[in-house]
């Protein structure tokens, strides 16, 4: 999910069409998050680590 919302901000930011950039923005910190969480050792979807 980081990796898509990377290239999502990267397509949007040349591109200039700003829901692209919005939605990489979303992407990219609900993956961080997720991320985040599997490292920390909490259960993340049924997994104990998220990658």
């Amino acid at each position: 999910m980081i990796v898509l919302g990377i290239i999502l901000l990267v397509v949007g930011f040349l591109t200039g069409i700003s829901i692209l950039w919005t939605i990489g923005i979303v992407i990219l910190v609900i993956g961080a998050i997720l991320w985040v969480l599997g490292t920390v050792g909490h259960a993340v979807g049924g997994r104990r680590h998220y990658w």
